[in-house]
């Protein structure tokens, strides 16, 4: 059984005026209706990227803060910095770094120590 009901409704995706039949109508027609579907798929995929990197850097800070001597890439993630700043800190003698071989390492107290400064 059809209705006979026809209501003046707006497009959720393009903003366009549409008649609709029904009361849930929410698009003017296909195409508007798979490009609002696609882009919900896509927001849902970025979403999903954000939330498994997030997860990702909270991983790498609690291993980070769970050492007592960190390299160079888990002190930039514990100090929440770029490689180029913690340079630029130690070139300036407020960081110290101790070397073995060419590994550099970095005591987590000294940077607690310096990060309450």
């Amino acid at each position: 059984m059809s209705s006979n009901i026809r209501i003046t409704r707006i497009c959720q995706f393009c903003g366009g005026s549409f008649t609709a039949k029904t009361t849930v109508t929410k698009y003017c027609g296909d195409n508007c209706s798979k490009r609002a579907y696609k882009l919900r798929m896509k927001e849902e995929k970025i979403q999903q990227s954000n939330t498994e990197t997030a997860t990702t850097l909270n991983q790498a800070w609690v291993n980070a803060s769970q050492k007592d001597y960190l390299n160079v890439k888990e002190t930039c993630v514990f100090m929440g910095i770029s490689r180029t700043t913690l340079w630029r800190l130690v070139s300036k003698d407020s960081l110290s770094a101790k070397s073995i071989g060419r590994k550099r390492i970095f005591r987590k107290s000294e940077l607690e120590t310096f990060l309450n400064q």
